[in-house]
């Protein structure tokens, strides 16, 4: 069974640091992508960044320069590292395979002083 866990979420002042992880399992972590998907109330989950396979790395266009994604595949983890953080960047934040459809349970980031 796939599955996909979050942690790292909380409450932080603006401008501050959060780095969002997600581990796998049962999966050959290796060969699948992986994406971070964010959720504001009542909207849709929205894309943030994406990990491929090869080791490549996206973050969408308004988050570049504050949203960075990496990925230990050792550790079968998958990274979010959100720096600057604003009150609008408060969500819950998921974890989420495309081709296995599989996302995690979500963990919450609120911006707040």
């Amino acid at each position: 069974q796939v599955q996909l866990v979050e942690s790292g979420g909380g409450l932080v002042q603006p401008g501050g640091s959060l780095r969002l992880s997600c581990a796998a399992s049962g999966l050959d972590f290796t060969w699948y992508s992986l994406s971070w998907y964010r959720q504001f109330p009542g909207k849709e989950r929205e894309l943030v960044a994406v990990a491929t396979s090869k080791g490549m790395t996206r973050v969408v266009d308004s988050l570049k320069g504050r949203f960075t994604i990496s990925r230990d595949d050792a550790k079968k983890t998958v990274y979010l590292q959100m720096n600057n953080l604003r009150p609008e960047d408060t969500a819950i934040y998921y974890c989420h395979q495309v081709a296995l459809n599989v996302w995690g349970q979500g963990t919450q980031v609120t911006v707040s002083s």
